[in-house]
């Protein structure tokens, strides 16, 4: 791994890694099983949202911990978004920081968004499309999660990163790729709005050690400009589906850790 390899040498090694990981197995011990496990375009939404924002740690148990959230919210996550079923809730954890009080605080962006929104899409797609469009969209969607809390605690937004302090926003890149990327596999790719080539690579620890093992990141901060740095060298091998080089990236990291 600390080898230095060519664009090709690189490139094959993610297409063989992507064929390994981008199939339905990877369903059944990865969080996306459970926005999947939904119909309506909302509970899909709300669900990809809420197991995005806990998508860190250990695998086995952020699936706990996300069906814990679900056994909340019931067979409708949209449905207890809109019935205020998030009032009920109190301060017991749910995974690792986050505990009901900030479940409910993301709750209540969400409903405030979907008073004025059909679906979280079309906040999303109301950004004219820019380069920096998806940032500028999810600097939108916290904005609405600060607007509905303004009369509750402001440590609770902890758990939505902010473009405009240069964070990776990982949890919330994550939630999108599985909203808008479509190719019938692992992804949901409800989304039709939004193109898979305009998605930024959910840039965490372990993908940032890979892609610098690989050449394809320098920055040594996981922040917003490394995920600017990666998404466009990811862009070279698949201008348009970069974003598809996550599982690969993914594979490579669990296959030799």
């Amino acid at each position: 791994m600390m080898t230095t390899y060519s664009p090709d040498e690189v490139k094959h090694l993610l297409d063989l890694m992507l064929t390994r990981f981008n199939t339905p197995e990877f369903i059944l011990t990865d969080p996306v099983q459970f926005p999947r496990s939904f119909k309506l375009k909302q509970d899909i939404e709300v669900s990809a949202i809420l197991t995005a924002v806990i998508t860190w740690g250990k695998r086995s148990i952020i699936l706990k911990s996300a069906q814990k959230m679900h056994d909340i919210m019931g067979i409708s996550p949209y449905d207890y978004i809109m019935q205020e079923g998030y009032k009920s809730l109190g301060t017991t954890n749910i995974h690792r920081t986050f505990f009901e009080d900030d479940m409910a605080y993301v709750a209540r962006g969400l409903y405030s968004i979907y008073q004025q929104y059909e679906s979280l899409e079309s906040l999303f797609a109301s950004v004219p499309p820019t380069e920096e469009r998806v940032w500028t969209a999810i600097s939108k969607f916290r904005e609405f999660i600060i607007a509905a809390n303004k009369d509750y605690p402001y440590k609770s937004l902890k758990h939505i990163s902010n473009p405009k302090a240069s964070s990776a926003c990982k949890r919330l890149h994550l939630a999108l790729k599985w909203l808008v990327r479509n190719d019938g596999i692992v992804d949901i790719g409800i989304w039709q709005n939004l193109s898979p080539s305009e998605l930024r690579i959910p840039l965490d620890v372990h993908v940032g050690n890979v892609a610098r093992k690989l050449g394809l990141l320098q920055r040594k901060q996981n922040d917003l400009k490394a995920v600017e740095e990666l998404t466009g060298k990811l862009k070279t091998f698949n201008p348009v589906d970069p974003i598809i080089y996550d599982f690969a990236l993914f594979g490579i990291g669990v296959t030799h850790s």
